[in-house]
């Protein structure tokens, strides 16, 4: 990871959290694992047909694998390479789903943000959404944030150039 570049200046203050009245994102970390396994496999059908450029995530992902992902997320979280967040309920008794800010491979954008909700919750998904694009122009640095399956489909971002 020697030489690899931040996502954002080192003078810029990663929000901790965004919360409104439905939920709350916060830091993504090893100590979601069961309710981040629970939203991701109860959803799987849903992640399956909105992520289907993915591989077939998340079937066959174990219990393992998903803290193996946790950890990765939390600490290029903490390196500021890029950021996961949880979408919590208010209570933090269940996890409605994540969000993540990753460097964007697209010469015209400078942050790739992609989310998703889990299936029982998709009456979030724009409120989701439009919290997170605000949220991200309003406080986060980007210039041009790219939001791939929602401002541009999966399949227009995957043809755009590299």
């Amino acid at each position: 990871m020697m030489g690899r570049k931040t996502l954002v200046p080192d003078d810029f203050e990663v929000p901790a959290v965004l919360e409104t009245d439905k939920f709350r994102l916060r830091m993504l970390t090893v100590n979601d694992l069961i309710k981040d396994y629970d939203a991701v496999m109860t959803s799987s059908d849903h992640l399956q047909a909105t992520y289907s450029q993915q591989g077939g995530w998340p079937v066959g992902l174990t219990l393992e694998e998903d803290l193996i992902d946790l950890g990765w997320h939390q600490r290029e979280f903490t390196l500021r390479y890029s950021f996961a967040y949880t979408v919590m309920s208010l209570d933090e008794s269940m996890c409605l789903g994540c969000m993540y800010i990753n460097p964007s491979e697209k010469p015209d954008y400078d942050a790739r943000i992609t989310m998703w909700i889990r299936a029982s919750h998709l009456d979030l998904d724009d409120e989701l959404y439009h919290s997170v694009a605000t949220w991200i122009d309003s406080v986060w640095p980007f210039e041009r944030p790219g939001y791939p399956g929602r401002a541009i489909s999966f399949e227009e971002w995957s043809n755009l150039p590299e």
